[in-house]
């Protein structure tokens, strides 16, 4: 099958590391990229380094000249799809879903990322509300094979089809497609989340130990499998009986804890002022951002790969 905007222009509009790495995967894949951003000399800045991190790595060699910083982009252009990444508020989406239609064509594709917040919701505010797409990301987003692509009944299923097989095809990405709405993957943190605040709060363990049950236990063994897969390799029935029992005890709160209000409250963070749930000194921050950049590499090593073939139709996959 060919592949549909292969190497075509794309527009980005974003402010953060996520927007940063966002463009990095996508001059891998060869695009041309401009990113629109309030602040050219972080985004130069950011994408260096991670260009520097390739060059020590990657055979490879992103191209530099694929990439224009701005903070001003004209008025319409030949970009095929533009993304928008943003914080998770309804207004910014919105004014970011504006701004794009103002400089792409009618028939261009719009992917925005979206947490929390229905496609629906979104699609109200579009002047052509079937090209809107909602696209998550893991960051780094250059060296994660995690792409969310959610859409709904009014979107474009032949633009997401494309767009679907772009990821898979250039993107480097293993993704797959929602059709309910909204992000699965934020429900699932969401439910995780919410039951490591629950222990805590109650006195049933530490915040260090939450960490160490997450890292050694599912940490181990997600980016080998995922859960379906890992409960078939341990033996299904015995989940369930677990299950039947412990599911009745899993929290149902629907506010955060006390707890994590105080820290909100006092405006911590984390290592961006060196306080969040841990305590930090001055320098680990740089300290903990250069390790996760060793390991973003390290662990995309391990995922197994099962020659799976993803279907767009049905959102399944069986190995070939």
């Amino acid at each position: 099958m060919d592949v549909k905007y292969k190497q075509s222009p794309i527009l980005i509009a974003g402010n953060g590391r996520l927007s940063h790495s966002v463009c990095v995967c996508l001059i891998q894949a060869k695009h041309a990229v401009t990113l629109f951003t309030e602040n050219k000399e972080d985004a130069a800045a950011a994408i260096n380094s991670h260009f520097l991190d390739l060059f020590n790595i990657c055979a490879e060699k992103p191209d530099r000249k694929l990439l224009e910083i701005t903070s001003s982009p004209g008025g319409t252009a030949d970009y095929q799809i533009g993304i928008a990444i943003t914080g998770e508020n309804l207004k910014e989406k919105i004014a970011a879903i504006r701004d794009l239609e103002k400089k792409l064509f009618t028939d261009s594709i719009i992917a925005i990322n979206t947490e929390s917040i229905p496609i629906s919701l979104l699609q109200e505010a579009c002047n052509y509300p079937e090209r809107l797409i909602g696209v998550n990301w893991a960051e780094p987003a250059h060296t994660t094979y995690f792409l969310e692509i959610i859409i709904n009944a009014k979107t474009n299923k032949e633009a997401a089809d494309d767009l679907f097989n772009l990821a898979k095809k250039q993107w480097n990405k293993d993704p797959y497609l929602v059709s309910n709405d909204i992000s699965i993957r934020a429900k699932m943190l969401a439910v995780m989340a919410r039951e490591a605040f629950y222990l805590v709060q109650n006195g049933y363990a530490s915040i260090e130990d939450i960490d160490r049950a997450c890292r050694n236990d599912a940490g181990y063994y997600l980016p080998f499998s995922g859960n379906f897969r890992y409960m078939d390799l341990m033996g299904t029935y015995a989940y369930g009986l677990v299950m039947k029992d412990l599911n009745r005890e899993l929290s149902k709160e629907d506010q955060v804890p006390g707890f994590f209000e105080e820290i909100i409250e006092q405006g911590d963070t984390g290592m961006e002022n060196n306080k969040g749930f841990y305590k930090y000194e001055e320098g680990d921050a740089k300290r903990w951002n250069d390790l996760f950049a060793k390991f973003s590499y390290q662990i995309n090593k391990y995922p197994f790969n099962y020659k799976e073939k993803a279907t767009v139709a049905d959102n399944k996959t069986s190995p070939l």
